[in-house]
C-alpha cells in the first residue's frame, strides 16, 4: 500500500481560505502576496464565485490574466470577475504596492501564472507584447483611466451569454475603463453594430483585424473611416466584398468608383500593417497598384485569394518595393491563364531569399506559365510550403520542376497537380496512370533529394467533388472507391 504525499501547509491555507465564504477584502489584504495566485487559480476552477469577487477587487499585482483560466465558459464566474472589477473602481483606497492596471480576459496562454509558479516576489509586472502596445499608443484621454480591460472579440450573428454580458458592461463602463482588443473578428454583422463596439473597444488599439461580410462596395465605404482609424494594424483580413445586385453591366459606376477609391484610400493610415488577406474582393481588377501603393511598410504576407486582375495589376508586382520582403504569398483562386507571369518571376527572383511559403493552387496555369516561373523557384531558398493544385501540367514540366527544387533543403510540404498524361479524352483520370506517374516522379525526385510531405492530386471529379491524391498513401475519390 503506498502512500499518498500530504498537502503542503500552503495548499492547507488555501483549501481553509476557500471554504470561507465569509473571505472579504479587508482579509485579502493581509494576507501574503505569494499565495494570492495559486489561491485564486483554485478559486476560479473551483467556481467559488464570491471568493473571486473578493480577490479581484484585492488584487495586489499591476496585472491579472484571468482568460488564461477561463478557456471553459462559466457564466457565473465571468460575471463575479466583472462583479469584482466594478467593486475594485468603487475602492477609494488600494493599499497594495502593486494596484491592479490591466484586467485581461484573452484565452491564451499568459506567462504570469508560470513566474509565480514557486516565486516568492510579489513584484511581477510581466505583460505581453499586446499589452505593452496599447500602453504605447493610449490617446490622452484614456492615460487618465487607471484601469484598462484586453479582450478578444469574435462577433457572430449569434453573440453567446458571456459575450453579450461582457458588451453590455463593457458599454456601460466605457467612460472609467479603458477597454482594449488587440484581435478583433467580425462575422456578418450590421454596420451600426460594429460601430458601437468600435466605440467602446478604440480603433487605435486593434492589432489584428478580421471581417467576414457580404457588403457591398457602399456599406464598405461607410465603414472605411472606422477602418482608417486602426492605425496600429498588423494583421487584415477581408472577406468577401459583394457586387452589387441591381447593377445590369459590368462596369462600376462614378459612385462606386468613388466609395472604392475612398477605402483604398485607408490603408495609407497603416503604420504597422505586416500582413494583408483580401478574398473574393470584386473590385480590385486594375486596382491593385492603386492599393499597394498606399502601403506605408514592407508586407510579410500577401494573400490575395479567389479574385480577377489584369496584366497591369500583375506588372506592378514586380516594382512595387512593399512586396520585396514577402515570406508567404497566397494567390490562390486568381486565374494566370490569360496573363503574362514575367513580372510574378521578377518578384518570386527579388524574394527568393525571404519566401517560405507559395499558394498557387487553382490558378489555371499551363506548362507555358511554370517555365516562366521554374527559373525564380529554384533560386528560393527559404522556400517550405508550396502548392499547385488544380492547375494543368504536363508530365516532361512537373519533371523539370521538381529536378530544379534539388537545392532547397527547407521544403517540408509540396502538392502537385496529376500529370496531364493521367487523364483520358474524356477529362476522367485513370486511377492506375495516375500512381504509376506520380511514383515515377517521387522516384525521380529521391535520387536527387528526400522529399518530407509530398503529394499529388487530380481535379476534382464532377460527380462526387473529390480528389484523388497519391502521396504518403493513396486515396481515391469516392467514385472511384465506390467503382473497387
Amino acid at each position: 500500500m503506498s502512500a499518498q504525499t500530504p498537502p503542503t501547509l500552503l495548499k492547507l491555507a488555501r483549501q481553509a481560505l476557500l471554504r470561507d465564504e465569509t473571505l472579504d477584502m479587508s482579509a485579502l489584504d493581509k494576507l501574503p502576496m505569494e499565495l494570492l495566485p495559486a489561491l485564486f487559480k483554485e478559486a476560479l476552477t473551483g467556481r467559488h464565485t464570491t471568493t473571486v469577487k473578493a480577490m479581484v477587487a484585492a488584487w495586489p499585482f499591476p496585472c491579472l490574466p484571468v482568460g488564461a483560466l477561463m478557456k471553459t465558459p462559466y457564466l457565473e464566474t465571468f460575471k463575479a470577475v466583472l462583479s469584482g472589477v466594478d467593486t475594485w473602481l468603487q475602492r477609494k483606497f488600494h493599499p497594495r504596492r502593486g494596484k491592479l492596471q490591466v484586467l485581461d480576459l484573452r484565452k491564451k496562454h499568459h506567462e504570469f501564472w508560470s513566474i509565480w509558479t514557486g516565486e516568492e516576489d510579489g513584484d511581477c509586472s510581466a505583460e505581453t507584447p499586446d499589452e505593452q502596445q496599447v500602453v504605447k499608443v493610449l490617446p490622452r484621454y484614456a492615460l487618465r483611466r487607471c484601469l484598462k480591460v484586453v479582450a478578444d472579440l469574435c462577433l457572430r450573428p449569434r453573440v453567446d451569454e458571456e459575450q453579450t454580458c461582457f458588451l453590455q458592461w463593457a458599454q456601460q463602463r466605457k467612460d472609467s475603463i479603458q477597454f482594449c482588443c488587440p484581435q478583433m473578428t467580425i462575422w456578418a454583422q450590421p454596420i451600426h453594430v460594429i460601430k458601437e463596439v468600435l466605440n467602446v473597444f478604440h480603433p487605435e488599439h486593434i492589432r489584428e483585424f478580421e471581417l467576414n461580410t457580404h457588403w457591398n462596395v457602399f456599406m464598405l465605404a461607410d465603414f472605411a473611416p472606422c477602418l482608417g482609424q486602426m492605425r496600429n494594424l498588423h494583421k487584415l483580413l477581408l472577406a468577401p466584398i459583394s457586387k452589387n445586385v441591381f447593377k445590369i453591366s459590368n462596369r462600376t459606376t462614378d459612385r462606386e468608383d468613388k466609395c472604392i477609391h475612398k477605402f483604398i484610400s485607408q490603408f495609407s493610415r497603416f503604420n504597422c500593417l505586416q500582413h494583408l488577406s483580401l478574398k473574393s474582393v470584386y473590385f480590385l481588377r486594375d486596382r491593385i497598384n492603386q492599393l499597394l501603393r498606399c502601403l506605408m511598410t514592407p508586407l510579410e504576407t500577401l494573400s490575395m485569394t479567389y479574385c480577377d486582375i489584369s496584366q497591369v495589376d500583375l506588372n506592378y508586382f514586380s516594382e512595387c518595393s512593399k512586396l520585396f520582403e514577402l515570406k508567404h504569398l497566397d494567390m490562390k483562386g486568381v486565374p494566370l491563364k490569360a496573363l503574362e507571369l514575367m513580372p510574378l518571376r521578377v518578384l518570386l527572383e527579388k524574394v527568393a531569399d525571404t519566401l517560405q511559403s507559395l499558394d498557387l493552387k487553382c490558378c489555371r496555369m499551363k506548362d507555358s506559365h511554370l517555365t516562366v516561373l521554374i527559373p525564380a523557384l529554384s533560386k528560393s531558398s527559404q522556400l517550405a510550403k508550396v502548392n499547385f493544385y488544380c492547375n494543368d501540367f504536363s508530365m516532361p514540366i512537373l519533371r523539370n520542376l521538381l529536378q530544379h527544387t534539388a537545392n532547397l533543403s527547407k521544403m517540408n510540404v509540396e502538392k502537385y497537380p496529376a500529370p496531364l498524361e493521367c487523364y483520358d479524352d474524356f477529362g476522367y483520370v485513370s486511377t492506375e496512370r495516375f500512381a504509376q506517374l506520380c511514383a515515377e516522379q517521387i522516384d525521380r525526385l529521391r535520387a536527387i533529394r528526400q522529399p518530407k510531405c509530398i503529394s499529388f492530386a487530380t481535379h476534382m471529379c464532377p460527380r462526387c467533388g473529390e480528389r484523388c491524391v497519391y502521396g504518403v498513401g493513396f486515396r481515391l475519390c469516392l467514385c472511384q472507391r465506390r467503382q473497387r
